[in-house]
C-alpha cells in the first residue's frame, strides 16, 4: 500500500484576522486592508578578544521591533471602539497626557476554510502615529487611516486546532 504524500501548503497573505485585546473587552471593528511590521532584529555588541586580531566577536544583546502598521478605511468616532481608543490617545481637546496601551494584538493568518495557519501576538501595544489619508476631489477612493503602533514583544505562536465555525463567526 502506498503512503499518502502531503504537499506543503503555501500560505496566501490576504486572508487574516486582527484582534485587539483591550481591558478585558476586545475591540472588534478591525477589518484592515494591510498589516506590516513583523520585524524583529537582534542588537549585537562587538567584543575584541585579546590576542586575536583577525576578527571581532559579535555578542547578541536585546531585540528590537519595528512599528506595527495597520491600514483601513476611516471610521467615525462613536462607531468604532478602535477609533475611540485612538481619539483618547491623540485628541488635544481631551488634554490627557496619559497613553492607554492595549494588552495584546493578535494577527492570525487563515486558510481558505477560515482555519488558523499562523498567529503572531504583540504585547503592550500603544499608538505612535495616526494618519488620515489625502482628501482629494479628483479621486473616488476610500479614505484610509494608517495606524503605527509600538510594541514590546513579538511572539510567533503555535496555532491550536479550532473549528472553522468559530473563526467564521469572528470574521463575518
Amino acid at each position: 500500500m502506498a503512503e499518502e504524500v502531503t504537499i506543503p501548503y503555501q500560505a496566501v497573505n490576504f486572508h487574516y484576522l486582527v484582534e485587539f485585546n483591550h481591558k478585558d473587552s476586545p475591540i472588534d471593528d478591525i477589518g484592515f486592508q494591510s498589516v506590516t511590521g513583523f520585524d524583529s532584529t537582534l542588537e549585537t555588541e562587538p567584543l575584541k578578544e585579546g590576542g586575536e586580531n583577525r576578527y571581532v566577536h559579535a555578542l547578541p544583546m536585546r531585540r528590537n521591533y519595528s512599528k506595527l502598521v495597520l491600514k483601513r478605511g476611516v471610521w467615525k468616532p462613536g462607531k468604532s471602539k478602535l477609533t475611540d481608543w485612538l481619539k483618547r490617545n491623540f485628541d488635544d481637546e481631551l488634554e490627557s497626557e496619559v497613553i492607554e496601551p492595549v494588552e495584546t494584538v493578535v494577527i492570525t493568518l487563515l486558510n481558505e476554510e477560515h482555519q488558523p495557519l499562523m498567529r503572531w501576538r504583540v504585547n503592550n501595544v500603544w499608538p505612535t502615529s495616526w494618519k488620515i489619508g489625502e482628501l482629494n476631489a479628483e479621486q473616488g477612493g476610500v479614505l484610509i487611516e494608517t495606524l503605527e503602533l509600538n510594541y514590546n514583544r513579538l511572539v510567533f505562536e503555535e496555532v491550536p486546532e479550532s473549528p472553522a465555525s468559530e473563526i467564521n463567526s469572528r470574521i463575518s
